[in-house]
């Protein structure tokens, strides 16, 4: 009797412990509407980052190309002369300086003339004699006082002494130095007070307004035009181009190179380049302003040819194209291609047709 009245002690306990352990979830529970939707299975996110490609692209825009014909030249002086001088004598004055501007004309250096001056004042006191003697006498002969040959003789030694003055005039000419043109005078070799000899020098005169571009291209190139091309050309010191304009070439080649001397003229009016500079010289043989050209790190070469990858709705597309001309960084594609075209630079090796890809960023070039 006592071992039955445990057992029932043992399972109420039992019960009881359920009871409380269920009794609350159940009255805790939300109410279920039937009409009400079943909430929704939260979804399973699924990522597509590995299948698309992360790229760099150039957007394709007309723009200015030129082709031509490379050589290295150099600058020279529109106008270069070293000045000297035509006569024997001191130097008085010295009218420039150093690294100056001077215009066509100026006076530069003076030689003294005092002998001269004073052979031109004995000479035009003897003109001035004949002058009237030769006017006494031309009377005396309209009277037939004095014989033709007088007056002949009168008359020549009057011609002699004027032509004796014009020469003086133009030995005290020589000994004023003035410029030829206008121009920068260089360094000076003389001072006043030294003995200059004819054809000492006196300084280095320069024009510099406008320069040649002065180069030689090989005999290979003879059936091409060259006269009125344009010369695009670079400089040490400076990161851009020089544009020159061809006037002369010579008519014969250099036998020993055989080559074609070539001159351009480039207007230095604002005085950046300098006589002696060298210059990296492309003569123009073609050239056009509506040009289109991707980066040389979109091209890709196959058996059939070459091909850029383009960006169509997002995805990758391989485009046929034909190449022209390319300088280090740019080629010129001739077809194949539009302006506005998205063309891929970078990522190319992960591409395959029709493929998702994701802009980064759009190279300038």
């Amino acid at each position: 009797m006592k071992r039955r009245n445990r057992m029932l002690l043992a399972v109420g306990i039992t019960v009881v412990i359920l009871l409380a352990f269920f009794i609350p979830r159940w009255f805790n529970r939300p109410a279920i509407n039937p009409e009400s939707p079943a909430p929704a299975t939260p979804p399973v996110a699924r990522s597509t980052a590995g299948n698309v490609i992360p790229v760099s692209v150039y957007v394709t825009e007309p723009s200015y190309i030129s082709s031509g014909i490379h050589a290295s030249g150099s600058l020279a002086p529109s106008e270069e002369v070293e000045l000297t001088t035509e006569v024997a004598g001191k130097v008085t004055k010295i009218f420039f300086g150093e690294g100056s501007a001077v215009k066509k004309g100026d006076l530069l250096i003076k030689i003294n003339d005092e002998d001269l001056q004073a052979q031109l004042v004995r000479a035009e006191f003897q003109e001035k004699l004949l002058a009237e003697k030769l006017e006494r006498q031309k009377i005396l002969l309209t009277k037939e006082a004095i014989s033709r040959e007088a007056y002949d003789q009168l008359e020549t030694d009057h011609n002699m002494i004027v032509a004796d003055i014009r020469l003086l005039k133009v030995r005290i000419d020589k000994t004023e130095l003035r410029a030829p043109f206008d121009g920068i005078i260089g360094f000076r070799y003389v001072s006043e007070g030294s003995y200059m000899q004819p054809g000492s020098k006196v300084a280095r005169l320069v024009d510099k307004s406008s320069l040649i571009v002065e180069f030689s291209i090989s005999e290979r190139h003879i059936a091409t035009s060259f006269l009125s091309k344009n010369v695009v050309f670079r400089t040490e010191g400076f990161m851009q181009d020089f544009r020159a304009l061809v006037y002369a070439v010579e008519p014969r080649l250099n036998e020993r190179t055989r080559t074609i001397s070539i001159r351009a003229r480039y207007d230095n009016s604002r005085g950046l380049l300098l006589p002696g500079m060298s210059a990296a010289v492309t003569l123009i043989t073609s050239e056009s302003g509506n040009a289109l050209q991707v980066p040389t790190e979109a091209i890709v070469p196959d058996i059939s040819g070459v091909s850029v990858w383009t960006v169509h709705n997002g995805r990758a597309v391989a485009t046929p194209v034909e190449t022209g001309d390319r300088s280090e960084r740019m080629v010129e594609v001739l077809s194949g291609l539009s302006a506005g075209d998205t063309v891929v630079v970078s990522g190319l090796m992960q591409l395959r047709p029709n493929i998702p890809v994701a802009v980064n960023g759009s190279s300038q070039q």
